[in-house]
């Protein structure tokens, strides 16, 4: 979108509009900050160009980072945005899409705490246009099958999606997305971070180590980065290809 003129962009209100989101948090020694972002953004370049859709340019903010999925408001680089303030951004930016003329949004996140705010952003925006405005999200290990989850953690054994911040999964996809910004020399095999069934005030210093990285990122990939790259765009281009002409 970004790149076209405003007569282009009038000529493709048919298409869907994909609105990347991820955020700025930190991803431990050998990932940057905009880590959510690059990989929201890749996975909707590659649908967009199966469906010939039009990619927004995205929201690199997200809402607040969780010690335990992200980890939290403990390491400088993690700005994060509350949840009505990215709830707002995604309902003003529906509102921009739809006064242009499109009428099918599909929302591509990479951050695992903006879910909930996005799909209020998406109820309320539905209870505003109704049937005459399609919203879809997915986040981008959604669509994953257990095979390819699987034949991924084929030398570590998979921790959830809370504790896969910083390792195998994201390390690949940045290592096939932008191996350009991946220190593969400063990833260590570390024992990371232990599940918890509950959150606590004032955060504790030492819950997570100080790395950052939750769980290791030791084994990944640029090979197992495109499995997981195809895996999801081939369910997720199937899913919104039942909608590009209606």
């Amino acid at each position: 979108m970004e790149k076209m003129t405003w007569m282009e962009f009038a000529l493709k209100t048919d298409a869907f509009v994909i609105l990347p989101i991820g955020s700025m948090e930190q991803h431990g020694p050998h990932l940057p900050l905009n880590v959510d972002s690059v990989i929201a953004e890749n996975f909707a370049f590659r649908i967009a160009e199966e469906l010939d859709a039009v990619v927004a340019p995205t929201l690199k903010y997200g809402y607040k980072s969780k010690p335990l999925s992200g980890g939290g408001p403990l390491f400088p680089g993690t700005v994060d945005l509350s949840g009505l303030t990215l709830q707002t951004n995604i309902i003003e930016l529906i509102d921009e899409f739809y006064k242009d003329g499109f009428r099918k949004i599909f929302i591509m996140n990479g951050h695992y705490e903006n879910e909930a705010f996005i799909v209020e952003a998406l109820d309320i925006a539905s209870q505003k246009y109704g049937d005459s405005l399609l919203l879809i999200t997915s986040n981008w290990w959604e669509p994953l099958s257990q095979e390819t989850i699987d034949a991924v953690f084929n030398q570590r054994p998979f921790p959830g999606w809370a504790l896969e911040h910083a390792a195998v999964t994201e390390t690949s996809l940045m290592m096939y997305f932008a191996p350009d910004l991946v220190r593969e020399e400063r990833i260590i095999d570390t024992k990371g971070t232990e599940p918890c069934c509950y959150m606590k005030y004032p955060i504790e210093q030492d819950i997570i180590p100080s790395t950052g990285v939750l769980s290791t990122a030791f084994s990944s990939s640029a090979e197992k980065g495109k499995l997981l790259s195809d895996t999801a765009v081939k369910k997720l281009v199937s899913i919104l290809s039942q909608y590009c002409h209606k």
